[in-house]
C-alpha cells in the first residue's frame, strides 16, 4: 500500500498517516449552519474532504472508513432568519439542508457515512456539560454554563497562540458572569419564542462548540483519526472542541490529525457581497457552470493554498474536461494508475494528480484516465453539458467526412490526390482515425483526439 502522508495542523508537519484502527478509519468534518444557500467558499472543504474520503476508501476499503459531517440546525443565525422571514425554524432548516445536499451532489461529492443534526443530540450535549462541571472544567452562571479556559493548560496549542494573544486578537463576549474573558458558552438560556430544551440549568440551547464534541464522541469515540474543516474554524471552534473533549474524556486523545483547508477568493479578491463577487454554488450552477467544472477548478489548487475562482479557470476546465471525455467515453476503467495514487498520498496533492491525468491523456492511456476521472468524481456522462459534447464532435467530424468524400471523388477523376492526402494527414494528426472504403468515408476519434485542431482545419 502506498504510504499516505498528511499535514497535521497540530504539529505543523507533514506526517505519515497511521490509523488508530485500520479496520475502522474515522474522520469528522465540521459541516454547515443551515440557514441559507451554501456559498462557493462552503464548497471547498466539502470537495477537499470528499477526495480524502475517496482516498481512504481506496487505501483501506469502503467498509473500513467512517466519515461524519454534521449539520448545525440550532443557531443564532437560524433564529434571526426565522424572525426576518416569519417562517418556522424547522421549515428553514429542512429546506436549506435539502438545498445543501442537492448542491454538493451536483459537485460530485459523496454523502458521508453519518450526517448528524445538532438537535438530535441535545441529551448527549447536556450529559457532556454535566460531566465537565463535575470535573471542575465548567461552571453555571445566570442560566449559562461556561467552559473554564484556565482549567485546560493546553488551550491554544492548535492555533499556536497564548491566551493573552487570543484575547487581544479576538472579539470575545464581555459578560459579568464570566470568570475569564476567554471562557466560552456551553449552554445558554432560550428567550421567549426561541427553540429550547429543558436542562439542569433551565430551558435553553447548546453553544456552538459543544455540538461537534458530543456528536463526534457518540459516532466515532473519544479518539479518532482525522478532524477537518476550513482554516477559519481553527480558532475558536476547533480550539474549543479540543479543550472540552479532552477534559470530558481525559483518557482519549480526541483527534489525532488536524487538517485545515485555506480560504477561497473570486478573481483575486475576498468574496463578499459588498464587492459584488459573492456566489452561492446554486448561482454558478444556474449560470450554466456544470458541477464538474466547479469541482475541477476547486481541486486544481492545493488545499493548503488560497483558491482563486476565475472565469478564465472555469473556461479552461470546460475545455479540458471535454477533451478528456472524448477519450474515455468509449472505454472501461482500469485499476487506478499508481502515479495518480502516489500524488494524492502526498498530502492530498490534487493538482499533481490532475497533472497525472494530463499525462495519461497525452500517453493515450484511455482506461487509466477513465479510472482517475471516476475516482475524482468526474462522472461526466451524467451531466447534460458534457453528454452533448460527443454528438457535437460527431457533427464536426461529419463535415470532414463530406469534405473527404468530395475530395476523394475529384481525386479519382483528376488523379491528383494531394488535397485529399493533406486533409487526411491533418485529421490523423488531430487524433482521428480515417477509414475509406467503397461504402464511403468514416471518421472516429481516437486516443489523443484534440478537438481544437479540428477548428484550425475549418
Amino acid at each position: 500500500m502506498t504510504q499516505l502522508r498528511l499535514h497535521n495542523t497540530a504539529t505543523r508537519k507533514v506526517e505519515p498517516f497511521a490509523p488508530i484502527d485500520p479496520d475502522n478509519v474515522r474522520m469528522y468534518v465540521c459541516g454547515p449552519t443551515v440557514y441559507d444557500r451554501a456559498h462557493l467558499g462552503n464548497a471547498r472543504p466539502v470537495l477537499v474532504f470528499d477526495v480524502l474520503y475517496r482516498l481512504l476508501r481506496h487505501l483501506y476499503g469502503p467498509d473500513h472508513v467512517t466519515y461524519v459531517r454534521n449539520f448545525t440546525d440550532v443557531d443564532d443565525k437560524i433564529i434571526a432568519r426565522a424572525a426576518e422571514s416569519g417562517r418556522p425554524i424547522d421549515t428553514i432548516t429542512e429546506e436549506t439542508t435539502r438545498w445543501y445536499l442537492e448542491d454538493m451532489a451536483a459537485l460530485g461529492a459523496l454523502e458521508p457515512s453519518h450526517m448528524p443534526r445538532a438537535t438530535q443530540y441535545i441529551p448527549q450535549m447536556v450529559a457532556m456539560i454535566e460531566g465537565l462541571i463535575a470535573k471542575g472544567h465548567a461552571y453555571a452562571a445566570e442560566g449559562h454554563v461556561l467552559f473554564a479556559v484556565d482549567s485546560y493548560a493546553a488551550y491554544g496549542r492548535l492555533s499556536g497562540r497564548s491566551v493573552d494573544d487570543m484575547i487581544a486578537g479576538a472579539r470575545v463576549e464581555v459578560a459579568p458572569y464570566k470568570r475569564n474573558p476567554m471562557d466560552f458558552v456551553l449552554w445558554k438560556p432560550a428567550a421567549e419564542g426561541e427553540p429550547g430544551w429543558d436542562s439542569p440549568w433551565g430551558r435553553g440551547r447548546p453553544g456552538w462548540h459543544i455540538e461537534c464534541s458530543a456528536m463526534s464522541y457518540e459516532l466515532l469515540g473519544e479518539s479518532f483519526d482525522i478532524h477537518g474543516g476550513g482554516g477559519d474554524l481553527m480558532f475558536p471552534h476547533h480550539e474549543n472542541e479540543i479543550a472540552q473533549s479532552c477534559c470530558a474524556h481525559p483518557g482519549g486523545g480526541f483527534a489525532k490529525v488536524w487538517l485545515h483547508n485555506e480560504m477561497l477568493q473570486v478573481e483575486g479578491k475576498k468574496m463578499s457581497k459588498s464587492l459584488g463577487n459573492f456566489f452561492t454554488v446554486r448561482d454558478l450552477l444556474d449560470q450554466g457552470y456544470p458541477g464538474e467544472v466547479i469541482r475541477f477548478v476547486m481541486l486544481s489548487t492545493h488545499y493548503r493554498k488560497p483558491m482563486d475562482w476565475t472565469e478564465k479557470k472555469a473556461k479552461e476546465a470546460e475545455a479540458e474536461l471535454s477533451k478528456f471525455l472524448t477519450m474515455v467515453s468509449r472505454v472501461e476503467a482500469s485499476n487506478l494508475p499508481r502515479s495518480f495514487v502516489e500524488s494524492l498520498c502526498d498530502d492530498l496533492n490534487c493538482p499533481s494528480a490532475i497533472t497525472e491525468m494530463r499525462r495519461l491523456y497525452k500517453a493515450g492511456d484511455c482506461s487509466g484516465l477513465k479510472a482517475a476521472m471516476d475516482f475524482f468524481g468526474f462522472n461526466l456522462g451524467g451531466i447534460a453539458y458534457f453528454a452533448d459534447a460527443l454528438p457535437n464532435e460527431a457533427a464536426s467530424l461529419r463535415v470532414f467526412e463530406e469534405q473527404l468524400s468530395s475530395l476523394r471523388a475529384n481525386a479519382m477523376q483528376t488523379k491528383d490526390f494531394s488535397a485529399l492526402d493533406r486533409l487526411k494527414a491533418a485529421l490523423i494528426e488531430a487524433g482521428v482515425e480515417v477509414q475509406m472504403s467503397k461504402a464511403g468515408v468514416t471518421l472516429k476519434p481516437q486516443a489523443g483526439f484534440d478537438p481544437a485542431k479540428l477548428e484550425a482545419l475549418k
